[in-house]
């Protein structure tokens, strides 16, 4: 019935005065297809061969109509567009930090000495992360204590010792913990095609309380200064990665059981 109709329509596009008049005068389209004989028979050859073409146009279009859901995925492309895809995955700006970076108008003149959730960081770790000197993905100058791949988010779930109100967007959130679910979670980075993982040990670029982009629907970060980041990347995230100073990444929470096989697993940070 439903291809009558459309083989109707093609005809009815292209047919002459009269047959359009036979039309009205005959009322609806009937199912028998008697109408369309009457039609056919009072158009010439020019008008049977442009009925045809309309017909089959109406027929494309009701096909691409009924299976536009299936040949085009327009879920993806819209989680795409905003940032995220059905995947998990976001979009950012990555700039470079590492621990024992000295404080400078790039990192709003905060030293990594300290993380945001340890104030020795530099002594945990082994020394500082030196980004120029290095040997694999390791410092040259000695043998680090934690993971050499770590990141940092714009998001502390923790104020003043206490836990934030909106820390109850964090997934894996739990109402009764005093300290944070943040720190060693991980984190993966691709780009151009390749991902490597990092562990969460520290906060920023900027931004300290962008819950929003981290765990919500904003499409960018909050950060505004400098090259608007939204993730930092530790010198063998960034060498992992063959990343510069500034790339453009996508990025995305990972459970622990779906972190692929790596250098990141060689030391992994548990404190």
């Amino acid at each position: 019935m439903k291809l009558e109709l459309v083989l109707a329509a093609g005809f009815l596009m292209f047919s002459n005065r009269h047959c359009k008049v036979l039309v009205t005068k005959k009322g609806a389209i009937r199912p028998n297809g008697t109408l369309l004989v009457q039609c056919v028979a009072m158009l010439d050859r020019r008008l049977i061969i442009g009925a045809i073409a309309g017909a089959l146009c109406a027929l494309v279009f009701l096909i691409f109509w009924q299976y536009s859901a299936t040949l085009f995925d327009f879920s993806a492309a819209s989680a795409v567009s905003n940032g995220m895809d059905r995947e998990g995955w976001k979009t950012a700006k990555a700039t470079v930090f590492w621990v024992g970076e000295g404080a400078t108008e790039d990192n709003a003149f905060i030293h990594n000495s300290a993380s945001a959730w340890d104030e020795d960081w530099e002594e945990h770790f082994g020394g500082v992360d030196d980004p120029e000197e290095r040997c694999g993905y390791q410092p040259c100058a000695f043998t680090p204590k934690e993971n050499p791949f770590y990141v940092a988010l714009p998001y502390n779930d923790m104020r003043r010792d206490k836990r934030k109100n909106n820390s109850d967007m964090i997934p894996w959130n739990e109402s009764s913990a005093r300290t944070t679910l943040l720190k060693d979670r991980w984190i993966e980075v691709r780009l151009r095609g390749k991902s490597c993982f990092g562990q969460w040990e520290d906060v920023g670029p900027h931004e300290t309380d962008d819950v929003d982009y981290v765990f919500g629907d904003a499409e960018w970060p909050a950060n505004e200064q400098g090259e608007w980041a939204g993730i930092d990347l530790s010198p063998a995230m960034r060498d992992c990665l063959h990343a510069g100073d500034v790339s453009e990444v996508e990025w995305r929470h990972v459970a622990n059981e779906a972190v692929s096989q790596g250098p990141w697993l060689d030391i992994v940070t548990e404190r």
